[in-house]
């Protein structure tokens, strides 16, 4: 019951910071919300920040209801420890009075002595007199077990009282919650269906930035290609060095990295040195605990093939994930690597890719850079700036994750918030 009692604390502990955090995100959410209310021109920005709070509201509920189900769970504990206690103290209650009754009855010291002096030898007369010292000893513990026992009964129920203000106190909050999750999906329903009233633009839009997507798929595409020969072109010069090392040849540096250029290098998959197979190694193995790129935000659209969340036989293609997150935040390193490639997507948009082994990670849609090609990052080290957009007021980061030219999905490589 002790360990039942300790593993409900610790449970109740881990939803509280929990609970604390999706109202911190809910927070970040409104300032956000607010940001691009007062610049935005599309509601399908509203939509996507809008939908996000309902989410984290739904998280909130659903925190706060566990924790609920937990606080009954110990209250009931509670409650038959304070059902034990009463038994168990009516019983000794019931005990000692039988006992004060018949002391009562043999108060006097002449019955005691005749107990004694009545004996039939001095072993008899040793042994009752233990006996009467026991019995003493016995009523005076029974007292204190009696007291002890009242105490710990005042303990249990003072517990049980807090605990039932605290449930009030969550049923309370949980109920406050619901309306508002309602209001809010209220709003909600008002916002799509000012979008509906201006579909055709929505959907021209949509397909519009789904080709420059592509267009920018591509680009990124060419560049980890060219980044994975470029890594294996130096793989294979240091091989080569080695190779001339261990045979003591007397070719100069010039003919030696003139015969590794003759090597036919692949550009879709990276030989990996032992030293670049340990760093993947170890970025494979934080599968799940990396850090966000950016300190605070949601995944306002997914990865892979989505259906719009208006227009469902409309299908949005995202071969990564996008954040979306506060003014003025800063892309960090997910996991220590190199900068293989600063690059200029567009002329607001800017990008920087870090190799991780056989892995990398882009950032992309930044307003500026604070890194340079071949410059040795660590973990949450800045980046730059993520831009925001002049026009709809949202800040978005696009962050990409590929082992050599495969895409995954980096959603499941991010610890969770």
């Amino acid at each position: 019951m002790t360990s039942a009692l300790w593993s409900q604390s610790s449970q109740q502990e881990k939803l509280e910071q929990r609970k604390a955090q999706i109202q911190q995100e809910i927070r970040d959410n409104e300032r956000m919300l607010q940001s691009v209310k007062s610049k935005e021109k599309s509601a399908m920005n509203v939509y996507s920040i809008q939908k996000n709070k309902i989410r984290l509201k739904e998280a909130l509920i659903n925190t706060t209801a566990k924790q609920l189900k937990i606080l009954a769970n110990d209250m009931y504990i509670n409650q038959l420890k304070i059902n034990k206690l009463n038994r168990e103290l009516l019983e000794l209650k019931e005990d000692y009075a039988s006992m004060i009754l018949k002391s009562y009855k043999s108060r006097s010291e002449q019955s005691r002595a005749m107990f004694i002096l009545s004996s039939e030898n001095f072993l008899q007369a040793y042994k009752r007199a233990q006996y009467l010292k026991q019995y003493t000893s016995f009523r005076k513990a029974q007292g204190e077990e009696i007291k002890s026992k009242s105490v710990e009964l005042v303990v249990y129920n003072d517990k049980l009282s807090a605990q039932k203000i605290v449930k009030q106190k969550l049923f309370n909050e949980n109920e406050k919650e619901r309306l508002a999750l309602v209001k809010e999906k209220q709003e909600q329903e008002k916002v799509v269906n000012s979008i509906k009233k201006d579909k055709n633009r929505i959907v021209s839009d949509i397909r519009k930035k789904q080709r420059e997507s592509k267009s920018i798929d591509a680009q990124i595409n060419r560049l980890i290609r060219e980044a994975i020969a470029e890594a294996n072109r130096k793989a294979a010069l240091e091989k080569a060095k080695a190779r001339a090392l261990a045979t003591n040849s007397t070719s100069t540096p010039k003919e030696i990295a003139k015969e590794a250029a003759k090597t036919n290098v692949s550009s879709s998959r990276i030989e990996l040195t032992p030293e670049s197979k340990l760093i993947a190694d170890n970025f494979r193995a934080n599968r799940g605990k990396l850090p966000w790129p950016v300190e605070k935000g949601f995944i306002s659209l997914g990865y892979g093939n989505q259906p719009h969340p208006i227009y469902n036989t409309l299908v949005i293609h995202n071969s990564g994930v996008e954040i979306t997150t506060e003014e003025g935040s800063n892309a960090r390193a997910v996991f220590a690597g190199e900068v293989s490639s600063v690059q200029i997507i567009s002329p607001v948009n800017k990008a920087v890719f870090i190799r991780h082994g056989d892995y990398f990670t882009v950032y992309q849609n930044l307003s500026s850079v604070s890194v340079s090609e071949g410059d040795k990052v660590s973990v949450k080290q800045n980046l730059g700036r993520v831009r925001t957009n002049g026009e709809t007021g949202k800040t978005i980061i696009k962050f990409l994750l590929l082992q050599n030219t495969t895409y995954t999905n980096p959603q499941g490589w991010l610890s969770y918030k």
